[in-house]
């Protein structure tokens, strides 16, 4: 096996831990360094014609992590629960944000970078919860953000404190993620044979 190929199985382990994780520790904080390297790695992430357009806003400081959580919609298969309670909400957030003032467009930027950020954040023994759903008014009053910002997304940052099972697509075909008696969140996913063409 070449040097390359040993780390693939490192890397398909982060991508199968990299899963939307909604309960959290929050007796397990996360530092400005942790955070620091995160935005990094999104820093050095993809951006097309290298303009470099999005911002990243860390949000640590537990009152402005309040106001965030309330603009948030946590999970849309789950009909009748608001999100985590206290003590299980994330720890931090980072906010994504495209100015305006140095591009027009933005692409499949945010994407990449939430990618980069959310498999570090695995690496590193966390977990998070991706939001493109949220009130974008109440965050852009809340942070005090200014006009020439647009909010893209919302990745929410902790340390795990539920179990994300993947599997198979039952013979109902149905997408949609549930819990078990046991509190384990399932995640149905289509087959490889069902998503791949070679020709």
């Amino acid at each position: 096996m070449s040097r390359e190929n040993e780390w693939f199985p490192f890397l398909k382990d982060l991508v199968v831990k990299n899963r939307t994780y909604r309960i959290f520790d929050e007796t397990q904080e996360i530092t400005e360094e942790n955070i620091a390297s995160l935005i990094e790695l999104a820093r050095l992430s993809g951006f097309g014609g290298n303009r470099q357009s999005l911002k990243f806003w860390a949000i640590l400081d537990e009152e402005k992590r309040k106001e965030v959580f309330k603009t948030l919609k946590w999970a849309n298969y789950y009909k009748d629960w608001v999100g985590p309670e206290e003590g299980q909400r994330p720890t931090a957030y980072i906010i994504v944000f495209h100015d305006k003032d140095i591009a027009n467009n933005y692409f499949w930027e945010h994407g990449l970078a939430a990618q980069s950020i959310t498999l570090g954040a695995v690496a590193m023994g966390f977990g998070a919860c991706t939001f493109a759903s949220f009130d974008r008014y109440d965050l852009m009053e809340a942070l005090e953000a200014p006009h020439n910002l647009n909010p893209l997304m919302v990745i929410a940052l902790g340390k795990p404190a539920e179990e994300v099972v993947i599997e198979c697509i039952g013979s109902n075909g149905s997408v949609e993620y549930w819990r078990d008696e046991e509190g384990r969140h399932h995640v149905p996913k289509r087959s490889l044979k069902d998503i791949m063409v070679i020709k």
